[in-house]
């Protein structure tokens, strides 16, 4: 693929084939997508890629203490509630995702269905975490290049043929996945993404999200018109 292919054509994908991920294609994702820049060529990040028995444990962990009511241990800080034109970009990408999978807003069954969806990572074959070192936690540099990665990996996965989503759902119970992926103490948790190859007849998979322009985004200073 070309550059521009990728970036265009990504989106994010909740649908997945049952086909496994072998090995080596993971590492020739991962190797693209760490040449990411950090700051000061720092490189905080670590990934754990689990598949397998240790994915389904982190998926039955992570649903049934969330059913029951165990309160979110993400340990990234949470943003809170949307407001403003952030808030209507969250409804708009929702009423997407629930029209194409054909969620009427009052179906509580299948809204549930869709959440629970999301605490099992989407049921994808492979899930990675990443993770960044804790002696530099508490600063906002560490996170940020983690976002770096985890763009050039969903991007690097994407030119390889396999889809993913980023999914802070999956992550809600912590100690869950501490435990089943074998998270060493001296990590933060940061995010997981969901990854595998693309099953292209489940609706939410065609979804494209509507994107700011860059007349709305960006403020050229200095230029002459």
């Amino acid at each position: 693929m070309q550059y521009d292919d990728v970036v265009l054509g990504r989106r994010s994908i909740r649908g997945f084939k049952r086909e496994p991920v072998s090995k080596d294609v993971i590492r020739d994702v991962m190797a693209l997508a760490m040449r990411a820049p950090s700051s000061l060529n720092t490189q905080p990040w670590n990934f754990y890629v689990v598949t397998g028995a240790p994915l389904d444990r982190i998926r039955a962990g992570n649903t049934e203490r969330n059913l029951a009511g165990v309160p979110d241990s993400r340990e990234f800080r949470a943003q809170g509630a949307y407001e403003g034109v952030h808030r209507e970009r969250q409804i708009e990408i929702a009423k997407q995702l629930f029209a194409v999978m054909g969620i009427d807003r009052h179906d509580a069954e299948k809204r549930k269905d869709w959440v629970l969806r999301g605490f099992r990572q989407f049921d994808a074959p492979v899930s990675i975490v990443v993770t960044y070192d804790r002696s530099i936690h508490g600063g906002d540099i560490g996170p940020f290049d983690c976002g770096a990665v985890t763009n050039a990996l969903v991007n690097a996965a994407w030119s390889r043929g396999l889809g993913c989503v980023i999914n802070s759902q999956g992550i809600m119970q912590s100690p869950v996945v501490r435990e089943h992926a074998g998270i060493s103490d001296d990590q933060v948790i940061m995010i997981c993404v969901a990854m595998g190859y693309p099953d292209d007849g489940f609706p939410a998979n065609a979804v494209v999200s509507r994107r700011k322009s860059v007349d709305e985004a960006v403020v050229f200073v200095g230029f002459e018109d």
